[in-house]
């Protein structure tokens, strides 16, 4: 407990790059801190930090200690949740690192209906890819993680996984939009936007267009879905979400319709923890209620 605030200030140090510039951040003297470190490194046995011509980062014991420091800070934010429920009281904070598509509608209403009910816990939200979902996960730097289609799952437990198909946005003048359901192959042979290759969808659908005819060609790729959202408005394009996160009104101006199965199977949408830790209990509870929400979905 005693270096709880030494290892506030080591992250600090590290997140900044820069002794000076982490003093600043922290409000802290630079020569106080870095006597503070030198003491703790001095105490510790190793040096932590490799100084730079023009800051510093974590040396490889440097990198090991703060890895083991965000599993101690862990393990007593459940400890502390925990205290709290033997009161009566429920706190704690929840991080969660979440894919684009659960931001807009679904993570809101959760979140809201959580707190309604337990006020005293605190959330936060990281957009996060799905590789990066799980090293977040791996870095206690997040308790949970809802992502479409995890790439390795080696340490990503699944706690819920709900089905998603992928759903075509066009506008309601497309000549598509008056099919209940499209082809793959039909909107390819139009323009259309794509997801950057770090994302679930972009990968389903690279694996149909692998096995059909029709090749990947879009005029635009973006790392945001609110962005392609909000191009297929201006040409008269296509572009590719899961429903989740996916809400039109009439007066969009925009149609959803859902990809054939048979170009493009459904993908998973998995809610997952890192295998084997125990979760805070506001983390866990919160889990739990999810879990419900998406056993809907599935």
């Amino acid at each position: 407990m005693k270096h709880l605030q030494t290892f506030r200030y080591i992250e600090g140090v590290a997140r900044a790059g820069s002794i000076r510039k982490a003093a600043d951040d922290m409000n802290i003297t630079a020569s106080a801190l870095n006597r503070r470190i030198q003491r703790f490194e001095a105490e510790f046995g190793s040096e932590i930090f490799e100084r730079l011509p023009r800051g510093v980062r974590l040396n490889p014991a440097g990198e090991l200690l703060v890895q083991h420091f965000r599993a101690q800070a862990s393990d007593l934010r459940r400890v502390q949740s925990q205290v709290a429920d033997l009161s009566g009281e429920r706190r704690g904070h929840v991080n969660v690192a979440c894919s684009q598509a659960l931001i807009p509608y679904f993570l809101p209403e959760q979140i809201a209906a959580y707190r309604l009910a337990h006020p005293g816990v605190t959330f936060s939200v990281m957009v996060r890819d799905r590789a990066a979902a799980e090293r977040d996960l791996a870095s206690f730097s997040s308790d949970l993680a809802l992502v479409f289609e995890p790439v390795h799952l080696v340490d990503f437990e699944v706690l819920m996984a709900a089905p998603q198909v992928i759903h075509a946005l066009m506008r309601t003048d497309h000549p598509l939009a008056a099919q209940p359901e499209v082809r793959l192959r039909d909107c390819l042979d139009h323009p259309h936007v794509l997801p950057s290759a770090e994302y679930g969808v972009r990968a389903l659908l690279e694996q149909a267009a692998a096995r059909g005819s029709r090749a990947l060609r879009p005029v635009v790729e973006s790392d945001s879905f609110d962005f392609m959202r909000h191009y297929v408005r201006h040409e008269n394009a296509v572009a590719f979400q899961i429903p989740i996160g996916l809400r039109v009104y009439p007066a969009d101006g925009l149609a959803v319709r859902p990809l054939s199965q048979r170009d493009v199977p459904a993908g998973s949408l998995l809610l997952g923890q890192m295998r084997g830790r125990t979760l805070p209990v506001a983390s866990a509870r919160f889990a739990q209620e999810l879990t419900k929400v998406l056993e809907g979905i599935a």
